[in-house]
């Protein structure tokens, strides 16, 4: 490698809107400008470079006939003022393993994956390309609109892209190997355990909720405190009932992350209060055991200060697990490079979710400082990201697809 790995990084972050960290949509120009670097570095790793119908920047080794294809990779896209190593970092780190094997046959084919839109900051949806290799995608999201006005056909059909043909996208009937996705760990275990990279065994599922708490404005001067019905002393206790259950749960976590109090004015007892719920767990059961007493707890905070409550589920998504193989021999090669291993969940999206509808999927995460993530003080080291590439080429080499 001519370019150390954190001058690369360096690098592909200037391809951002101006301000602090990194902010990168996709179907921008900044993602034109990302892909652009992102070209010429899988070109020097020897890959035939395309840019499929749905935005993902695709680099392909070929393998030997009618072999199957492992795939790699992560997402371009950042949150605004994000840091410079999420989803990046998958993309680069997998293009450096392959262009120090480029002179090693392997017996499949590999291809390494720039997907456009993970994190859902441009438009109300997320994974766009990864749920387009999947056969996912949903169509009806095209005419989903940006805070500009513009629609995701408009974005993708500026960026000369023809939405039209995401269907033909669909890999589920290609011979697949699976897919690996390389993530900065985004917490803190892997950085209080000093170890460089970890395994992952299984992608958190996730339940999201809003509730609507109503109860009665009146003026904040004239109604005793025993006569009120205030929404948001209500929701309070309901954000500390959220806080102490998920603490309870023995692994689980929940997350009231948005807040909007009606009529919101000073003199005015609080009338309406709307937020959101987001709860995760490494197990589907207790996962949903976590979510039924929060909201039976929140039903009975509400009964007894005299407000009405509306819950309504908005999202849920199962626990991915992780390959066994894959864990294995992503296990087997981290030992070749440093003298233990760990595994540990995930909590955190990813694109190997969407994909685990196609194939199967597996996880290596990197330490990051203070687990510090979607920041502009997220930092990778240099030497923490070269172990991860002498895993991913360990990995490739030791990958058996007929095993």
């Amino acid at each position: 490698m001519t370019a150390s790995i954190s001058t690369i990084m360096a690098s592909l972050a200037k391809c951002s809107q101006p301000g602090s960290g990194v902010t990168r949509l996709p179907f921008t120009d900044q993602h034109r400008q990302a892909n652009a670097m992102i070209t010429a570095l899988m070109e020097k790793a020897g890959l035939h470079v395309s840019l499929d119908d749905a935005g993902t920047l695709v680099g392909r080794r070929q393998g030997p006939e009618g072999a199957p294809t492992l795939l790699m990779g992560s997402h371009q896209d950042s949150v605004r003022n994000g840091g410079r190593f999420d989803g990046a970092m998958g993309i680069i780190l997998p293009i450096l393993a392959l262009t120090d094997l480029k002179d090693i046959e392997l017996p499949f084919a590999v291809e390494v994956l720039a997907f456009p839109d993970e994190e859902g900051v441009r438009f109300p949806t997320t994974l766009i390309g990864s749920r387009a290799i999947a056969g996912s995608f949903d169509m009806d999201v095209l005419s989903y609109h940006d805070a500009d006005g513009i629609s995701l056909r408009q974005a993708m059909q500026s960026f000369g892209l023809k939405p039209d043909n995401i269907p033909q996208l669909d890999r589920r009937n290609s011979r697949i190997l699976g897919f690996v996705e390389v993530h900065i760990e985004q917490g803190p275990i892997l950085e209080d355990m000093n170890m460089p990279v970890g395994i992952v065994t299984s992608i958190a599922g996730v339940d999201r909720f809003t509730i609507s708490i109503t109860g009665v404005a009146n003026h904040a001067g004239t109604i005793p405190m025993e006569k009120r019905k205030d929404a948001l002393v209500a929701a309070s206790e309901m954000v500390l009932a959220v806080n102490r259950l998920a603490t309870e749960s023995n692994g689980g976590k929940a997350t009231v992350g948005q807040l909007g109090v009606f009529p919101n004015a000073v003199n005015v007892i609080p009338g309406q209060v709307d937020m959101t719920l987001d709860i995760r767990f490494d197990n589907d059961a207790s996962r949903d055991q976590l979510g039924e007493d929060i909201t039976t707890a929140m039903v009975a905070i509400a009964a007894e200060h005299g407000t009405e409550i509306v819950i309504t589920k908005t999202y849920s998504q199962a626990v991915t697990p992780c390959d066994a193989v894959f864990r294995e021999k992503l296990a087997e090669a981290s030992r070749q490079v440093q003298p233990e291993t760990i595994e540990l969940s995930s909590g955190a999206f990813h694109d190997a979710s969407a994909m685990a509808d196609l194939c199967s999927v597996g996880m290596l995460f990197v330490r990051c400082r203070e687990g510090i993530s979607h920041h502009p003080d997220e930092m990778v080291e240099e030497e923490d990201m070269a172990r991860a590439v002498e895993v991913l080429k360990r990995f490739l080499l030791d990958l058996d697809p007929d095993n």
